[in-house]
């Protein structure tokens, strides 16, 4: 058995940030992304729509937000020939701007901090003829 090589590796992660409230009912990306959209439409089939999901996972997925709080985050409205159509309540918008400020601060680096290669990590050595990760920083052509 061979070694391992010290190889440096970059690792690009993302973050998702989901907030998990005492009632266990939860707020992510997907269900604020719904709200978004409810919002720019004012329709929950035309959210869902845009989302690609039934309305009827649309409105489970609203019903699990608003069950999560005392205060509504969507109005609707019957449809029918006078139109119909769902709002974002005051506390709804609050829900949203609040989620997308964790998510932010969540997502972005802190001042100092370095997110990037590590010369020392180690890398398990690569079976033959299996991809290895790409390098760190592309080789300038011409040098090696």
């Amino acid at each position: 058995r061979k070694p391992a090589q010290r190889v440096p590796q970059c690792v690009m992660a993302g973050v998702r940030v989901s907030v998990v409230f005492d009632s266990g009912a939860r707020i992510g990306p997907g269900k604020a992304r719904l709200l978004q959209s409810i919002h720019d439409s004012g329709s929950i089939s035309a959210a869902a729509r845009d989302m690609g999901m039934s309305y009827k996972r649309a409105w489970l997925l609203l019903d699990s937000i608003n069950q999560a709080f005392t205060e509504p985050v969507v109005t609707t409205a019957p449809g029918g020939a006078g139109g119909g159509g769902a709002t974002l309540t005051a506390f709804g918008l609050e829900v949203l701007e609040r989620y997308r400020r964790i998510a932010d601060r969540a997502a972005s680096p802190r001042r100092g901090a370095t997110i990037g290669c590590d010369s020392s990590a180690t890398a398990p050595q690569a079976p033959p003829n299996q991809a290895h990760h790409a390098p760190c920083r592309p080789e300038t052509p011409g040098q090696s």
